[in-house]
């Protein structure tokens, strides 16, 4: 077991906010950016940061959900984390967190869990520019022109020079901070920020340089961009190119019937060299032509035994090799069946997700009948087109 040194510094993160401006229905802190939480992305940061007991305030009946993602984020720190919770304001919350902090802490810096995306070098500059008489804050200058309004009318013009957009961490000596909020209770005043209840006890306060990634998720417009900061980078795609293909088969194989990737028990087979899939095969000629790689007789037909009974997979995952090989990547099929049965629609989200997991790109499958014409109205058989887009990486 690793035996962690006692740090002097803590970082009481506020989570107990209600989120009301947000709309999600829940705490703002536990509404999902990605796969993990506005609060679990903040915690990434403090945690990625120099080693600092970690103090998470969160609303009531959220502790729970509050120390699930505390335990993940801080991994082999998790002995320097604990969750309290808050109060009805953000003062109390803060006033709770001020109360659970160790001995030997000495600095002590507020961050909000809506700030989800402080970068980790922002909170260690923060903690490094605390001097026992002076506060700290981030913050980063207005760039807006900014308008003095009285009833819909402006009345001056403010000089933004001397204005700055806040941030957090937001740092304090301990001795003053906790001075500061015994005189903030006493007096009965709420206050907007730390640094605004620091500095009206006679503190100064210093501001160094913020991040435009800690912004604070206040709205749905906020939350969406942080989505789309923690989106994946995708690559550059030049023009994209269109392929087609066909594929017919008629009733009369042997075992159960194999269609889009999957198997339907009990269903009349279809023909063939391999399964007879012929959803797979319309989609393997689509993406073929598409890349200019010729077609599927070429690659899988009677002169290559090695595929014969071969079911969907082996053919798609194989078509999406010789595609990569070639310098393409797949961006979409569309598929259209045409057959009496199966019944396709009961299926269908199941089919398009099997597909797609094969191939690694979106794939839609619509279906239809004939109104009695032709083999597939005659339930002969099923005939399938598809249309594929790929793109030259």
């Amino acid at each position: 077991m690793t035996i962690l040194p006692v740090p002097q510094t803590a970082i009481i993160v506020v989570a107990a906010g209600s989120g009301t401006r947000l709309g999600a229905g829940a705490p703002k802190a536990f509404v999902g950016i990605d796969a993990h939480s506005v609060l679990r992305h903040a915690l990434d940061g403090v945690f990625a940061a120099a080693p600092a007991q970690v103090v998470v305030v969160a609303p009531p009946g959220f502790e729970g959900d509050a120390e699930t993602e505390l335990r993940e984020a801080a991994g082999d720190r998790r002995a320097l984390g604990r969750v309290v919770t808050g109060g009805a304001t953000r003062q109390q919350s803060v006033a709770a967190g001020l109360a659970a902090l160790w001995g030997d802490v000495k600095t002590v810096l507020v961050h909000d869990a809506a700030r989800a995306l402080t970068p980790p070098t922002q909170i260690d500059a923060v903690a490094a520019a605390v001097t026992p008489e002076e506060g700290v804050i981030p913050a980063l200058p207005v760039v807006d022109t900014l308008k003095k309004v009285a009833e819909q009318t402006v009345v001056a013009a403010v000089d933004r020079s001397e204005l700055a957009a806040a941030q957090t961490p937001q740092g304090f000596p301990r001795p003053l901070l906790e001075a500061a909020y015994a005189e903030a209770l006493a007096s009965g005043i709420e206050y907007t920020d730390d640094a605004a209840l620091f500095a009206a006890s006679g503190h100064p306060v210093r501001r160094i340089p913020g991040s435009e990634r800690a912004f604070k998720i206040t709205t749905p417009d906020d939350l969406e961009r942080a989505r789309h900061l923690l989106a994946p980078e995708r690559p550059r795609l030049g023009v994209p190119r269109v392929g087609i293909g066909t594929d017919v088969h008629a009733f009369g194989g042997e075992g159960d019937l194999w269609l889009a990737g999957l198997e339907w028990p009990g269903e009349q087979p279809l023909s063939g060299h391999s399964d007879g899939d012929a959803v797979a095969h319309a989609i393997v000629d689509a993406l073929l032509g598409a890349a200019g790689l010729g077609d599927i007789g070429e690659h899988f037909g009677t002169a290559h035994p090695q595929y014969a009974g071969a079911h969907a997979e082996v053919f798609l995952a194989r078509t999406r090799e010789l595609l990569a090989a070639a310098g393409f990547a797949i961006g979409n099929v569309s598929v259209q069946f045409q057959g009496n049965r199966p019944k396709f629609s009961p299926r269908r989200a199941e089919a398009q997700s099997r597909l797609a997991e094969i191939l690694g790109a979106p794939v839609s499958i619509t279906a239809t009948t004939t109104d009695g014409l032709g083999f597939p109205g005659r339930s002969e058989g099923i005939a399938v087109t598809a249309v594929a887009i790929v793109f030259p990486a």
